[in-house]
């Protein structure tokens, strides 16, 4: 008995680190957030019920030792081992980051775990560790959350002190312009199609990847920028109202852009109406000389427009075509930036931009999709707009290279692949699909749906079917459970339901749009990828 106890114990402690490893993940994941982890653990619990049995078994060995009920504890251990590191190893989107963050929280979870050793002489030496190793591995799924709230002084001062310095060396640069970008979806493409464009005139730093919280953006400044960057694009990001408001406090923007507003994390948001305060909380915050460029094309930020538009004098709109969904005259010659002549072919996009002023310039791009055409309209917007003429962005248009997984063409010979898997809103999705539509050949989506929709997540994904039945040729859908409300959508097109397959890996869904045959090029968009803690 003393050698499975042994065993036990070193097996144990293993199960806990891999079983802490993954919610450690998780937590990450969520921003480090009490309530969004809370929040996730209830709907993932499935995902910690072996910790429960490994629990259970434990007590089973503590209260009646014997060699069968500490083998049964040893197997049940061994499964949770198992359990975890495959969890671990197929969490491979965005790994977990050792940050000094992460290692305080697991110094803290340590210490938790260790103050519970009193449990060993409570219940007796030896039936204690049988019971102690069971609540130790149970507790990893919600152990961070009191770590969290003990180390949370600790890391709103040391967050603090970064933020200070971080204003100390915008301060020091005194001739850096400041241009904040949020939105719902395109504010990292604009963000990257506007740093190539202003670097054909200025030094330009911005926010790397998707540096968009308050953290990312002071790491950015801390170390990034020099005294002789003239232009800071920052990119925010944002999951609750008044977290675009914490970064403007922090940069101070001279001008903003607000690239979109959409339903898009709302299960932090609650409302449309939060969405939209938010996000306008970056024009809020500008000068009054500071300029607000608005994507004309989206009605959410027209409808914030017509009611509180007083409060935005010095505001720029621009768009791809004339809708008519925006405020009345907001793209309208001499009012705004808009591309019209828009035609599309396997090479890129070609169109042309007119300018407030009536110049009128043709650009061609590799970038492809209607809503790629607004995001480089405003980005030649604002370059415009700080001096450089339409003329001179016609080869840094040229330039443009997709952002990673935002409908990047991948050319395979006979087929070619279009990779919008960072995309997961409703509007992005219905223009991916209405990308594809106009491709001559063979279109087919793969797509595992939208996640962090809230209440109106089954209703969205029903719509995207719709969409999707009526733009694409075949169908491969991602996960049983999750995209039966798209399946549905589909289905009630009248789409041909033979066309559309439902399997659980994308290598499968790749595998049966490969084996499609059809004489015609094959073009296949993958649409949405779900994080690792969906």
């Amino acid at each position: 008995m003393k050698i499975i106890l042994a065993a036990e114990i070193i097996l144990s402690l293993v199960a806990s680190f891999f079983a802490m490893c993954y919610n450690m993940h998780m937590f990450q994941l969520n921003g480090y957030k009490n309530q969004e982890h809370a929040a996730w653990l209830r709907k993932n619990e499935r995902k910690q019920r072996l910790l429960y049995a490994g629990l259970f078994v434990s007590l089973l060995a503590g209260l009646f030792p014997n060699p069968f009920t500490a083998a049964l504890c040893v197997a049940c251990t061994l499964l949770i081992v198992w359990y975890y590191r495959t969890l671990r190893l197929n969490n491979t989107k965005k790994k977990l980051v050792y940050t000094n963050r992460v290692k305080r929280l697991i110094a803290t979870d340590i210490c938790l775990s260790l103050i519970l050793l009193p449990v060993v002489y409570l219940t007796g030496k030896i039936q204690g560790l049988w019971v102690y190793t069971g609540i130790v591995m149970c507790i990893q799924g919600v152990i961070l959350l009191p770590a969290n709230v003990i180390n949370s002084p600790v890391e709103k001062g040391i967050n603090q002190r970064y933020i200070n310095d971080a204003k100390r060396l915008l301060k020091e640069n005194d001739r850096l312009t400041v241009i904040g970008i949020t939105g719902s979806y395109g504010k990292t493409s604009v963000k990257y199609f506007l740093n190539t464009l202003l670097q054909s005139r200025f030094n330009v730093l911005m926010t790397p990847a998707s540096y968009n919280t308050p953290m990312g953006v002071v790491k950015t400044i801390r170390g990034s920028l020099k005294p002789a960057h003239e232009i800071f694009i920052c990119e925010m990001g944002a999951r609750h109202v008044g977290d675009i408001k914490e970064i403007c406090d922090i940069v101070h923007p001279n001008h903003g852009i607000i690239t979109s507003i959409g339903p898009q994390h709302l299960e932090t948001f609650f409302n449309m109406d939060n969405i939209k305060s938010t996000k306008f909380e970056l024009a809020d915050a500008l000068p009054k000389d500071g300029m607000l460029f608005l994507n004309g094309d989206n009605s959410y930020i027209n409808d914030h427009i017509k009611e509180k538009g007083q409060m935005y004098g010095n505001r720029i709109f621009y768009g791809a075509d004339f809708g008519t969904d925006r405020v009345p005259g907001a793209l309208e010659p001499g009012k705004s930036y808009h591309a019209s002549d828009i035609r599309l072919s396997r090479l890129g996009t070609e169109f042309k931009v007119t300018a407030p002023d009536g110049e009128t310039e043709q650009f061609q791009m590799r970038l492809i999709g209607a809503h790629n055409v607004a995001n480089v309209v405003g980005a030649i917007a604002v370059s415009h707009k700080l001096g450089i003429a339409l003329k001179d962005l016609k080869v840094p248009v040229r330039r443009l290279q997709s952002v990673e997984h935002r409908m990047k063409i991948l050319d395979k010979g006979p087929v070619t692949i279009i990779d919008d898997a960072f995309n997961s809103n409703p509007a992005g999705s219905r223009a991916a699909v209405e990308t594809l539509a106009m491709f001559d050949g063979v279109r087919i989506l793969i797509t595992p749906g939208m996640v962090e929709l809230g209440a109106e997540e089954e209703r969205y994904n029903y719509e995207f079917g719709t969409y999707a039945a009526a733009c694409c040729d075949y169908i491969a859908l991602v996960g049983k459970k999750h995209t039966e409300p798209i399946r549905r959508g589909i289905q009630d097109s009248g789409f041909s339901m033979d066309k559309c397959k439902t399997v659980e890996k994308l290598e499968e869904a790749l595998t049966w749009a490969y084996a499609v045959k059809e004489q015609e090029h094959k073009y296949i968009l993958l649409e949405n990828d779900l994080p690792d803690n969906y």
